[in-house]
């Protein structure tokens, strides 16, 4: 008769907890259930080094899954260690028992140094088969031994306990499935859960399919090739390239692949893969980054975005963990130092990659900065201790480059003149509407370069990166710039009745009129105070649906300019001459149109265009 007892905890609110809370997703079960199996065959092939007659002359290592459609069971097999009568009553009698770490704990107290590879932690696994099945049956037996146990429960506070026959060694799951979790019954979708979460799984998992002319035969499900495990000089290119598409559906190679083991304190296995461009993932909602995180091949987490920072989210790859603490679901990583350790480790490794390729492979490093430079620049606001190393990273166009060449913030510091306080920069939509811009006619004369940024990021990516090698990052069309031109009006205090003229008529549209320092050739420029937005900046900020109220530049006049001369006089002679107010406001119109703004009044403006020709022609 089989005995009854109860279980050693609450188990009913438990298993309640572990069903409903601990695990967000069902098919986490088979996880579980096949880890579980692999940990066996592992403990068993370590006893066996000392104990061979565990064995019992079968060494064909597999877990396996049977399928019984017609009493709706699924069973998982495995051919590993077994347990013995009262090692089911303590590890399955027990919940969070586990026999795994019980194990590890004492391998550690004898030093060993060859341990197995083991995944559970903490002996609750094997109840997650509770959320798919209203009723649980282990059959186990360990090697050398002559008789099995057959342990059975429903979940709701005991189990029965019975000796029993089995010819083999090992331990047989078998789920009565619950009429909501058939769909496990179906072999697609067994096939599905093995390859997302078991894919590399040592040992072979076995399940009797269905094939061409309705033959049944066994096929294995997994792939068993991590090839992160495998030393770099074994794994081709052409396998690199192939498990790259497959992590990032990507459909071009990558740039870069990195593969190396990460060794100290904390032991994993790293391969990672940067882009060759920006892949379309990236633009579809800009998805949170991270990497695949395994724990001796087992997938613990898709995305797991603590290993990562989010300006190298284009990265993807697998970090495969010796040992890593886990909640108790094993679905997400508690806070750890190990996890900064790694990710301080990935960071620099992808950083030091990145380096490299701009060094040595320019024409591949410039399609990848292209489309991913936006991205990295990131950095400035999200990781203080790399902001250099990645600005080091950026290329630039300039004043001084050519079209479709580069320099970076090294090269500009180094050819800058010794005397140039600034790295000095200008942000618009695209080269040709800035390059020939008001704001550079002063450095220009001054043979001083400026970058020309047309990166959306860059009007909060550079204020956040502040300054570099000592030297502070300023734009120029902001603030009172010491790059002003040496030149000054004969007799400023003769502009005073102009400017005052024009401060009133231009209330409420700029903060305020003044002459300027900075013009070489233009007439006229909008610049923003110290502090305040730009023309772009406010433009970025109506895209994204967010209105600017009020001035914020001032408008400045070149007093050496023959128009501002000529309104000068016209104002000297006449203050109410209608022309006045024509030419004034020609040369606000002039200065939006120069920083890239939308006239307030186009058709206003093409009248006083015209206006002024007239008057021209009858002169």
């Amino acid at each position: 008769m089989p005995e009854t007892r109860e279980f050693k905890a609450e188990l009913k609110q438990l298993l309640h907890l572990i069903t409903h809370s601990l695990y967000s997703n069902p098919e986490i079960f088979l996880r579980e259930l096949i880890s579980n199996a692999s940990d066996a065959i592992n403990r068993l092939r370590f006893d066996s080094l000392t104990h061979a007659d565990l064995l019992e002359n079968d060494k064909d290592w597999k877990i396996r899954i049977t399928v019984n459609r017609d009493a709706s069971t699924l069973t998982i097999s495995d051919n590993g260690i077994g347990m013995s009568r009262d090692e089911v009553i303590e590890h399955l009698g027990t919940i969070a028992k586990s026999g795994t770490k019980a194990f590890l704990e004492a391998l550690q107290a004898k030093q060993e140094s060859a341990r197995p590879e083991l995944i559970g932690q903490f002996g609750v696994g094997f109840y997650s088969a509770f959320m798919v099945a209203d009723k649980v049956t282990v059959v186990t037996r360990p090697g050398g031994s002559s008789s099995g146990t057959r342990w059975e429960s429903d979940g709701q506070g005991s189990f029965t306990l019975e000796s029993c026959e089995k010819p083999t060694r090992g331990t047989d799951v078998t789920l009565h499935l619950k009429p909501d979790a058939r769909e496990f019954l179906e072999e697609w979708r067994i096939r599905q859960v093995v390859k997302k979460f078991s894919d590399f799984i040592e040992h072979p998992i076995v399940m009797e399919a269905e094939k061409a002319q309705g033959k049944r035969e066994e096929e294995t499900l997994n792939s068993r090739k991590a090839i992160w495990l495998r030393s770099k000089n074994e794994v081709t290119t052409d396998e690199y390239h192939a498990f790259y598409r497959q992590l990032s559906l990507d459909d071009a190679d990558p740039a870069k692949v990195l593969h190396y083991k990460g060794e100290g304190k904390i032991e994993f296995r790293a391969l990672l893969f940067i882009p060759s461009h920006r892949p379309a993932l990236l633009d579809w909602g800009e998805p949170k980054g991270g990497l695949r995180l395994y724990i001796q091949r087992v997938l613990i987490m898709e995305r797991c975005e603590a290993l990562l920072p989010p300006y190298l989210r284009f990265v993807t790859g697998v970090i495969d963990a010796m040992d890593l603490p886990l909640n108790v679901s094993r679905e997400i990583l508690q806070q750890n130092p190990q996890l900064e350790v790694i990710q301080k480790n990935v960071v620099r490794n992808v950083l030091d990659a990145l380096a490299a390729m701009k060094n040595t492979e320019f024409d591949k490093y410039r399609e990848f900065h292209r489309g991913l430079a936006p991205i990295l620049k990131e950095a400035f606001h999200q990781d203080w201790a790399n902001r250099e190393k990645v600005a080091d990273l950026l290329l630039f166009e300039s004043m001084n480059t050519p079209q479709g060449q580069f320099t970076t913030l090294k090269d500009y510091v180094e050819k800058a003149p010794p005397d140039q306080e600034a790295i000095w920069y200008l942000i618009g939509e695209t080269r040709e509407q800035i390059e020939h811009s008001p704001y550079l006619e002063a450095f220009r004369a001054k043979n001083q370069d400026v970058l020309l940024l047309t990166d959306p990021i860059d009007e909060f990516a550079m204020p956040a990166l502040g300054s570099y090698k000592g030297k502070r990052l300023q734009p120029v069309d902001r603030g009172d710039l010491p790059g002003k031109t040496d030149e000054t009006p004969p007799d400023a205090e003769s502009y005073r009745p102009l400017l005052e003229f024009l401060k009133a008529k231009f209330e409420g549209e700029v903060s305020d009129v003044r002459l300027s320092q900075r013009l070489t050739e233009s007439a006229a420029v909008l610049v923003a105070d110290a502090g305040a937005m730009t023309a772009h900046m406010e433009r970025l900020m109506a895209r994204m649906g967010r209105q600017v109220d009020g001035p914020r530049r001032a408008l400045e006049l070149h007093p050496l300019h023959p128009a501002v001369v000529a309104l000068r006089e016209r104002h000297a002679a006449n203050p109410q001459d209608p022309l006045v107010d024509i030419h004034a406001r020609l040369l606000l119109d002039q200065a939006l149109i120069a920083e890239g703004s939308k006239l307030r009044d186009p058709a206003g403006f093409s009248k006083r265009i015209n206006t002024l020709l007239a008057t021209v022609g009858k002169s």
